[in-house]
């Protein structure tokens, strides 16, 4: 492991050094090899290393710390340069190695036609150095020449072709990588999104239920000090119900690791420690409660369930729930004292909720409203609600679909179809 550690430090510093430093590095390199293996013993028929001959030597070698620059018309100058210097009987071999690597950075970084031309350039002058020397071999220089100049356009292409994929990998990635973060950010939006609507279902329901009790607790403290105390009862009961989902739905909103580099600002934490005490999110199981909750603000509620029940996908069960709970508080604020109706229908292939009223306390209609009182705060709907509005789309997200409108009997109906 420390090994890896290590390597992957020294690659990291590697990568940091310019371009321009490694070619500096190389051509001084191949310059004192020539050199070296100029001076050293040279066959018969050419000529040592004189003034001339290390100048020559430097001209052909030096100028690769350009190849990146200028590539092809570096090869055409070393190549030329390499022609005088064999020309001037001077042993060709010395300054082999700077003519094959401008060759080879042709190949690796320009078209494949000024490669071809660098190859033809190259061979011909290695083939020209046949000629020279008292024991040169014409066929044996052809073949070499030939053979080194394929072999080295082969190996640039090669490095041509990955440097060009790398950089579309690296385009890819990077894509990638935007695509995910939006992707996530997408996924917040959406998940805060859902966090609103179910703070607004539970606030709008519980604080409902609370300024219904509320007003009549009011409205009869004197009078009927029992059911004052009972309204009371009530209160205490929604409203400690009520913080314990507003925690629930609240504990998913921690912020953790919002200040680390990259990170995209405030995280959505779900399934932590701190919301195992909260227990799970409120499903069909849990109408009846909601129906007694409603009961005891005062509206009627029938509830009735036909059909098989069998369970569902968490996310529909709870968008049924919210649907039954917004429909109901809609009840208690603008038909109170109406009566009202829950259905559940588990049906074949999809399920069918049914929140209806006979609208008794918002359309009159020579109805007995002396049943109850109407506390304060109840009547119409204001206008602009968005309560019809968060139902549909929260069917809509279950692909299903929700009906609301006016009864032909009177009252109002909200109709939920899930597919399941």
């Amino acid at each position: 492991m420390r090994s890896t550690t290590v390597w992957t430090r020294l690659r990291h510093r590697a990568e940091r050094v310019p371009a321009w430093a490694y070619d500096s590095a190389i051509a001084l390199a191949i310059t004192a090899v020539s050199l070296l293996l100029g001076n050293d013993r040279v066959p018969a028929g050419w000529s040592g290393l004189d003034g001339l001959g290390v100048a020559l030597t430097c001209a052909v070698n030096l100028p690769l710390v350009a190849r990146r620059r200028v590539p092809f018309a570096l090869c055409v100058g070393v190549c030329a340069v390499w022609t005088v210097y064999v020309a001037l009987d001077y042993w060709p071999v010395v300054n082999t190695l700077g003519p094959l690597l401008a060759l080879y950075t042709v190949a690796s970084m320009r078209p494949l036609r000024e490669a071809a031309l660098g190859a033809l350039l190259l061979a011909a002058v290695w083939n020209f150095a046949g000629t020279t020397g008292e024991e040169s071999s014409w066929a044996t220089v052809l073949g070499q020449s030939v053979l080194y100049t394929c072999v080295i356009c082969g190996f640039g292409h090669l490095a041509r072709k990955s440097a060009q994929r790398n950089v579309e990998l690296a385009r890819l990635t990077g894509q990638l990588r935007r695509e995910r973060a939006g992707a996530e950010r997408r996924a917040v939006a959406e998940e805060r999104v859902r966090i609103a609507r179910e703070l607004h279902d539970v606030v709008a329901h519980h604080m409902s239920v609370i300024s219904v009790q509320a007003g009549l607790a009011g409205y009869v403290f004197d009078a009927d000090p029992q059911t004052a105390r009972g309204a009371l009862g009530t209160i205490a009961d929604t409203s400690t119900e009520a913080l314990a989902e507003l925690r629930r739905l609240l504990a998913v909103l921690r912020v953790e690791g919002g200040d680390r580099p990259g990170d995209g600002g405030p995280q959505l934490v779900q399934g932590s420690a701190d919301q195992e005490e909260f227990g799970p999110a409120p499903g069909l199981d849990q109408l009846p409660e909601l129906a007694d909750r409603v009961r005891g603000a005062g509206v009627p509620v029938q509830f009735t369930v036909t059909g098989e029940p069998r369970p569902l996908a968490p996310g529909a069960g709870q968008c049924a729930y919210r649907v039954v709970q917004e429909a109901l508080t809609n009840v208690l604020k603008h038909a109170y004292p109406a009566q009202a109706a829950v259905t559940v229908a588990y049906e074949p292939r999809q399920l069918t909720v049914t929140v209806a009223d006979d609208g008794r306390g918002s359309s009159g209609g020579g109805q007995d409203r002396s049943r109850a009182p109407a506390p304060p705060g109840t009547g119409p709907p204001p206008p602009g609600g968005h309560g019809l509005i968060g139902m549909r789309e929260r069917a809509r997200i279950y692909g299903g679909r929700l009906d609301a409108g006016p009864r032909a009997s009177g009252g109002f109906e909200v109709r939920l179809i899930l597919p399941a």
